[in-house]
């Protein structure tokens, strides 16, 4: 395998089934021999799900998150480009939004396979769909 086929960026969507169990593929990657990856704003969305819903276990999972992946940040180039990706997200999804590109842009730059089940990206050449 090579080594651009090592290395995973993990969307909200990944982190979401692997926390519920309720996906087996989820589990494989995230606790398999792989190069993982968390962009700050899946740490942002995630954060904002287990507050809004009242999930007590949030800053545990989110030590664990950081324990499994190393925490990606949004520079002026990965913004940028995120910029750009969106709007061609939209020719094919029109809601999708800027987080999606964010994760989208981190995978180019890292050229790393994204691991999700989201509608906007788990069609692209570079995704793992988890859905499959």
């Amino acid at each position: 395998m090579p080594n651009s086929d090592r290395k995973i960026v993990l969307d909200t969507y990944a982190w979401i089934e692997y926390f519920k169990g309720s996906m087996e593929k989820a589990r494989k990657f995230i606790d398999g021999n792989f190069e993982l990856f968390t962009p700050s704003i899946v740490i942002a969305e995630l954060s904002d799900k287990y507050r809004r819903e009242n999930i007590q276990e949030w800053e545990v999972r989110n030590r664990f998150i950081k324990l499994k992946s190393r925490i990606i940040y949004l520079d002026e180039k990965i913004a940028d480009k995120a910029g750009e990706l969106k709007q061609l997200l939209r020719k094919t999804h029109k809601d999708a939004g800027i987080a999606d590109a964010i994760i989208l842009a981190h995978a180019y730059a890292l050229d790393a396979k994204i691991l999700t089940g989201d509608e906007h990206l788990k069609d692209l050449e570079n995704s793992i769909d988890l859905t499959k």
